[in-house]
């Protein structure tokens, strides 16, 4: 650690010193420029140069002593312009600067005047361009090198012999522009190159961290190249690109080979690459084996994918050049070339295939299934995959069907989809699965046919049961919940308009999720079965199959699955789900008028509450969805009527708690009166109900002055005269305006009672229903006829 800092230290030492030597020369150069002193300027300015020569700076350090040269060497050059237009030889100037004593100043200071040079337009530009690229061979240090054939590629890059430059002349073409900056480029890049093999092995590290400081020196060559008007697709295909290709190769560098290639995709045309496409590929297996090809391919890959989506003009350029071919076959090449190739990397390339391909070729379905085919075979005998890379990929390249065509019907058309699916690991492919319905769930696609419901179910049959047989313990139960609510959401969008294809459909989805375990059976069963149950309701809109087809989607046919689907919810400890689903399927049955179904499906509900339901609260709820239910009923005869009606009253008695046993009695009362059904009101029985509820209520009052020294609040009362009133308004003549009288003096006798317990609510309640007495009297008419002879 000490070592680096005392380095580090030196270097900041040695960059100040040449920083100082650098400005003291410069202050002497400006001012022999400013006395007109040509010979002590050229001496000062070559001195300051040579602080250029400097081997103990990092490229880092370096290039901010460069950038110092830079700035005074543009005023320098400003100078030599000034005194061009005073009447100096330009050719005088040339030669004079030649004189300077060291080789690395002379060169600087040829090359600002070269730029000068050329300006004055005394020469043509390509002489003058050829002279200085050859002169700068002169400096064969790496990092010196680099950095002044950097400086000649910044001063000449305005004054290249380009197409519509004021620098092309007769004698100056396109053709010498593109020569001088390749032979610029050829020259820095074995440069580059050199780094890497100059110092011991143990510095190996720190100089590919300093190649890589220096690599946008090189590159920018390339992209000066991209920007010459004149480099047409020709010019590119035939002369530019087996050029800079040619150095790529034969440069046997991985750093250099691999930044190159990046470069060319980066700087060049869209367009040239893909007219060039066999070139630029067939350069790729000629690299070094360590060379990342795959980013490189991927990235030209994803260039093309973005060229393509632009404009759908240039789509039938990619059919032209059989770019899908060429690139399949490519990657075929350069992953049997790299043998040890890691997974990833397989997956990267063909992901980034698929993607080219969906973008360009998105009606073409085979083409995208030839690309995941190629990586099932790639993948073949490797089993599933533990790498977190390599799965990351498999899951992009799963996606990018989905993102392309927003619906996952098109996606279950690719055959080879679920078998690239099969190599990942459980968790990983939970998260596809997810992926897959959140796909389907966010475009709200239709999925109408068993088929497709099938092959869905088998790609996703990791959300729908474990695979090993076992739920894992440490699931988070959050996510567990939210992943089986996206399944039950996706039962419900699964519809066709035809009843025998969405029987199938739903006998498809039971036989799935049946088999799903304790834990998701409660989540995906209600989907199913009110799926099942619109299925109902839509055939008893229908006429009744009128052929007498035996195989005809039918409701008793559909409860009979329905029957067997809640079963599996006794044998995974929810009954109390099992008894709601019974309870909705008897209400179905109502409505298809099956009396012996609706019977079935209530004896399951009342078996499941005798037998399963014993917490005290969740009988009183369970009891009120039987009474609600039942109340609703018109398909039942009198025997089958009287008996469930029977039982619920029953039911009703047997609660633990007094005020509990109150509510139910009077909530029965509504099942011997139904507003609809002429035959199903008997007032006589609805009075018993009442009276046995007031006998409870009294009951329940005694008790807690018995336990608890006072009555407590009459709310029960209360309740009770709400339930008279109803039935004296819907014309029940057993409730007489005396028995509401009397119930009215009962309230207030109990909540004027010594042993009475205070309570403001109860209060309000009462007032309540004596102010609706009050305003039913006022309305007048039938209803106020009526209740006038109530007395408050």
């Amino acid at each position: 650690m000490t070592m680096i800092t005392d380095g580090v230290d030196d270097e900041e030492k040695w960059l100040a010193v040449g920083i100082a030597g650098l400005q003291q020369n410069a202050f002497y150069m400006h001012r022999s420029l400013d006395s007109n002193n040509l010979k002590d300027a050229m001496k000062y300015s070559s001195q300051m140069l040579s602080e250029l020569r400097s081997s103990k700076l990092s490229p880092h350090k370096y290039y901010d002593l460069y950038m110092r040269a830079f700035d005074e060497l543009r005023k320098l050059e400003n100078f030599f312009m000034e005194e061009t237009k005073r009447g100096g030889s330009i050719i005088d100037l040339y030669e004079h600067v030649q004189h300077a004593g060291n080789i690395l100043p002379r060169l600087y200071l040829l090359c600002t005047m070269g730029s000068v040079y050329i300006k004055s337009k005394e020469a043509p530009a390509k002489y003058i361009l050829k002279d200085l690229v050859e002169m700068c061979r002169g400096i064969q240090h790496p990092l010196r090198g680099l950095f002044l054939r950097s400086y000649l590629s910044q001063i000449s890059r305005d004054k290249l012999p380009d197409i519509g430059s004021e620098y092309e002349g007769d004698a100056d073409t396109v053709n010498d522009a593109v020569e001088f900056v390749l032979q610029n480029f050829t020259e820095m890049n074995k440069l580059w190159v050199r780094m890497q093999h100059q110092g011991p092995a143990r510095d190996k590290e720190k100089r590919e961290k300093e190649r890589g400081q220096l690599r946008d020196l090189v590159g920018k060559n390339l992209h000066i190249l991209s920007q010459v008007e004149g480099v047409d697709l020709d010019m590119y295909k035939d002369f530019v690109l087996p050029r800079v290709l040619e150095q790529v190769v034969n440069c046997k560098d991985e750093i250099a080979q691999f930044y190159l290639m990046e470069c060319i995709i980066q700087v060049f045309p869209d367009e040239y690459h893909l007219q060039t496409l066999d070139v630029l590929l067939s350069a790729c297996p000629q690299l070094q084996a360590s060379v990342d090809i795959k980013t490189v391919l991927s990235q030209l890959m994803d260039r093309l994918s973005n060229y393509a989506a632009s404009s759908g003009e240039v789509l039938p350029e990619f059919l032209q050049v059989e770019a899908f071919s060429k690139l399949s076959q490519a990657i075929g090449k350069v992953i049997e070339a790299q043998v040890d190739m890691p997974t990833a990397g397989v997956v990267t390339l063909y992901s980034a295939l698929l993607t080219f391909t969906l973008y360009v070729h998105p009606e073409r379905l085979h083409y995208a299934d030839l690309v995941l085919g190629a990586c099932v075979e790639k993948l073949s005998g490797k089993g599933k995959i533990e790498d977190s890379k390599a799965t990351k990929q498999i899951v992009a390249l799963l996606s990018a069907p989905l993102e392309k065509y927003n619906d996952i019907v098109t996606t279950l058309k690719l055959s080879n989809y679920s078998h690239v699916m099969e190599y990942l690991d459980g968790e990983t492919m939970k998260v596809m699965a997810s992926v897959i319905v959140q796909s389907i769930t966010k475009n709200k696609t239709q999925i109408s046919t068993a088929e497709n419901v099938e092959a869905l179910f088998e790609l996703i049959r990791v959300l729908i049961k474990d695979l090993d047989g076992s739920l894992p313990d440490e699931v988070d139960e959050d996510d567990f919940k939210e992943e089986q609510g996206s399944v039950a959401r996706l039962i419900q969008m699964l519809y066709n308009d035809d009843p025998d294809e969405m029987y199938k459909i739903i006998s498809t989805v039971s036989k799935h999720i049946l088999t799903g375990g304790i834990k998701r059976l409660p989540f995906t069963v209600p989907a199913l079965v009110f799926s099942s149950l619109k299925l109902v309701r839509q055939l008893h809109g229908q006429e009744k199959n009128p052929s007498g087809d035996e195989t005809a989607t039918t409701p008793k046919k559909i409860f009979q699955l329905l029957t067997q689907t809640i079963e599996t919810l006794s044998s995974v400890s929810a009954p109390e789900l099992a008894f709601r689903l019974y309870l909705q399927c008897a209400e179905a049955a109502n409505d298809c008028g099956l009396e012996p179904v609706a019977y079935e499906f209530f004896t399951q509900s009342y078996i499941l509450y005798e037998e399963e339901i014993s917490d005290s609260k969740a009988q009183v709820t369970a009891l009120h969805l039987i009474i609600g239910t039942l109340q609703k009923m018109h398909v039942f005869g009198v025997e089958n009527r009287e008996t469930l009606t029977h039982k619920a009253t029953g039911y009703s008695a047997k609660l633990l708690k007094k005020p509990d046993q109150c509510r139910a009695v009077y909530a029965c009362s509504h099942l011997f009166w139904l507003d609809d059904h002429e035959n199903m009101k008997d007032g006589e029985r609805v009075m018993l109900c009442l009276k046995r509820a007031l006998r409870i209520a009294n009951a329940a009052q005694q008790m807690s002055k018995a336990t608890r020294g006072g009555t407590g609040p009459a709310t029960l009362f209360i309740e009770i005269l709400n339930k008279y009133l109803y039935f004296f308004e819907k014309g029940n003549q057993q409730i007489s305006v005396g028995t509401i009288q009397g119930v009215i003096k009962l309230i207030t006798t109990e909540m004027q009672g010594e042993s009475a317990t205070p309570d403001s609510s109860a209060d309000a309640f009462f007032a309540s229903t004596l102010r609706y007495i009050e305003f039913q009297k006022q309305k007048g008419g039938a209803v106020g006829e009526k209740y006038e002879a109530i007395k408050l």
